[in-house]
C-alpha cells in the first residue's frame, strides 16, 4: 500500500522532464553523447576504406575479403543484445562507459594482428564494444529530450554518422599515401578515453530509476537537471506540470516486454526494417572502394570519390531531422528508403555505361543522400516503439537484427562480385531498401508530437 501512494502521489520524472524548455543544459547533453557516438562511427567506416588494402595486403579472395569486412557485425550483434538486456537490468549509464572501453581496445587491437584470422578475431571484439554503444546512444538521449525536439535530435545524433564517414575517409586518404592500413587504427583507439568526458557530464536516466521503482534517485537526476536549466534560462520558476501518462511499473523488463501482445507486431516490424536497410547500405558501402579499385582506380582516388558522394548525406540527415517533425518518422523513412532504392539503382547503371563522371558523382551524392537520411530516421524512430523498461532491450534487438544484416551483407556482395557483376550488387541493395520500406508502409506506426509514455502504452 504504501508503493501505491507514492506512485499515485508523486510527480513522475517524466512530466518533470517533458515541461523543461529545450536549452543549453540539453544542448551540451547532446554534444557529449553524440561525440561518443561520432568516434564509434569513425572505427565503423573505416573498413569501407580499409577493406582493399587489407585485401592486397594479406592477398584475400573477394568472399575473404568479405568476411573481414563482415567480422565486426558478429561483435555487434553481440554487443548490441547484450548491452540493450544489460542496459535495462543494470542502467545506461555503466553499459555505456564499458562499450567504449571495449571498441577501444579493440581498434588497439587490430593494428597489432599479425594475419587475417587474428583481425577478424580483433574486429569481433571492436564490434562488440560498438555494438553496444550505439543503441544505448540514442536510448540515453531519447530519454533526456522532451517530445517537441526529440525527434530532430535524435535524428541529427545520428546525422554525425555521414559526417563521421567522411571524416574516416579523410583520415584513411592522408595515412595510406604513407602508411599501412594498422597506423589509422591505432590512431583511432584513443578515442575511447572520451568515456571520461561521458563519466562526468552524462546522468542516469531518470526515466530508467523511475521504472525500477528507484524514485528518490530520479528525482536527484531530475532536480538537478531542472536546476541547471533555470540557471541557464535565468529562470526563478520553472513552466507548470501538464497531466500525462505515466508509465506502469508492473510487467517485466526486457525481452519478456518487446515480445509481448502489446509490442510483438512493433517489434516484428523494426527487426525487418533495421534488417533489410543495413543488409542493403553495407553490403553495397563496404565494397564501394573495392570495386572501384577492381576497376583499376588507385587507392587514394577511390577513397576520395567515396568521400565526395558521402557529401551528399550531410543535406540528407538534415533534411531528416527536418522532415521527422514536419511530416512524421513513417513517412520519412519511407521515403528515404523508397528514394534510397530508387537512387542506388540509377548510380549502378551510370557506374555500368560508363557515363559522364559528373552523373556518376552527382547520383553517388543522391544515394547518399537518402541513405543517411534513413540512418537519421532509423535512429529518431526505433527507440519510441518500446517503454523505459525495455526500450534499451527494443534498440539492442533492433540493432542486432541491423548487425545481421550487416554482417550478411559485404559477404554476400563478395559473392555476387565473383560469380556476377557489379552491376548486380546495386540491383541488390536497391531490393533490400524497397523491402524494408514496404515493412513500415505497411505495419509501421506514426510516434511525431508523442511522449514517450503515450506511445509506449
Amino acid at each position: 500500500m504504501q508503493m501505491q501512494s507514492i506512485e499515485v502521489s508523486r510527480v513522475s520524472a517524466a512530466q518533470r522532464l517533458e515541461r523543461l524548455p529545450v536549452c543549453g543544459y540539453h544542448r551540451w547533453l547532446f554534444l557529449v553523447i553524440s561525440l561518443a557516438f561520432f568516434f564509434d562511427n569513425i572505427d565503423l567506416a573505416t573498413m569501407a576504406f580499409l577493406l582493399g588494402s587489407i585485401k592486397a595486403d594479406f592477398a584475400l579472395t573477394n568472399v575473404q575479403a568479405g568476411m573481414i569486412g563482415s567480422a565486426s557485425f558478429v561483435g555487434m550483434a553481440i554487443g548490441a543484445i547484450c548491452s540493450g538486456v544489460a542496459a535495462d537490468r543494470f542502467g545506461r549509464k555503466p553499459v555505456f562507459q564499458i562499450s567504449m572501453l571495449v571498441w577501444g581496445a579493440g581498434s588497439a587491437l587490430c593494428a597489432l594482428a599479425p594475419g587475417p584470422v587474428a583481425l577478424g578475431a580483433c574486429r569481433v571484439l571492436l564490434g562488440i564494444g560498438m555494438g553496444m554503444e550505439l543503441p544505448l546512444a540514442q536510448t540515453l538521449l531519447s530519454e533526456f529530450i522532451p517530445t517537441q525536439k526529440r525527434g530532430k535530435y535524435l535524428a541529427l545524433m545520428d546525422g554525425n554518422w555521414p559526417l563521421a564517414f567522411i571524416c574516416a575517409g579523410l583520415l584513411s586518404y592522408a595515412i595510406l599515401a604513407q602508411h599501412s592500413w594498422r597506423v589509422l587504427f591505432a590512431l583511432e583507439a584513443a578515442p575511447a578515453l572520451f568515456l571520461f568526458a561521458v563519466r562526468r557530464y552524462v546522468p542516469e536516466s531518470a526515466r530508467w530509476l523511475e521504472s525500477q521503482g528507484r524514485y528518490a534517485e530520479a528525482d536527484e537526476v531530475v532536480a538537478n537537471i531542472e536546476r541547471s536549466v533555470m540557471r541557464r534560462l535565468g529562470l526563478d520558476t520553472l513552466p507548470s506540470i501538464s497531466p500525462t501518462p505515466v508509465e506502469p511499473i508492473a510487467g517485466g523488463r526486457g525481452l519478456r516486454v518487446i515480445w509481448s501482445a502489446n509490442y510483438r507486431v512493433r517489434t516484428l516490424v523494426v527487426g525487418g526494417l533495421w534488417f533489410f536497410a543495413l543488409l542493403g547500405f553495407y553490403g553495397l558501402n563496404t565494397w564501394l572502394g573495392a570495386l572501384q579499385q577492381a576497376a583499376g582506380i588507385a587507392v587514394t582516388k577511390s577513397v576520395l570519390f567515396t568521400v565526395y558522394i558521402s557529401l551528399g548525406g550531410i543535406p540528407g540527415f538534415l533534411a531528416a531531422a527536418w522532415a521527422v517533425e514536419r511530416i512524421g518518422r513513417k513517412l520519412t523513412c519511407v521515403t528515404t528508403l523508397a528514394g534510397g532504392a530508387i537512387a542506388t539503382y540509377v548510380f549502378g547503371q551510370l557506374l555500368q555505361v560508363a557515363a559522364a563522371e559528373w552523373a556518376i558523382y552527382a547520383a553517388g551524392a543522391c544515394m547518399q543522400f537518402f541513405a543517411f537520411g534513413m540512418w537519421a530516421v532509423l535512429y529518431a524512430y526505433t527507440p519510441e516503439l518500446f517503454p523505459s523498461r525495455a526500450r534499451a532491450t527494443g534498440c539492442g534487438y533492433a540493432s542486432l537484427c541491423g548487425r545481421i544484416g550487416a554482417l550478411l551483407g559485404p559477404t554476400l556482395v563478395g559473392a555476387i562480385v565473383t560469380w556476377s557483376t557489379s552491376d548486380a550488387v546495386f540491383l541488390f541493395s536497391a531490393t533490400c531498401f524497397g523491402i524494408a520500406a514496404a515493412c513500415v508502409w505497411c505495419f509501421g506506426i506514426e510516434t511525431r508530437g508523442s511522449q514517450l509514455e503515450t506511445v509506449s502504452t
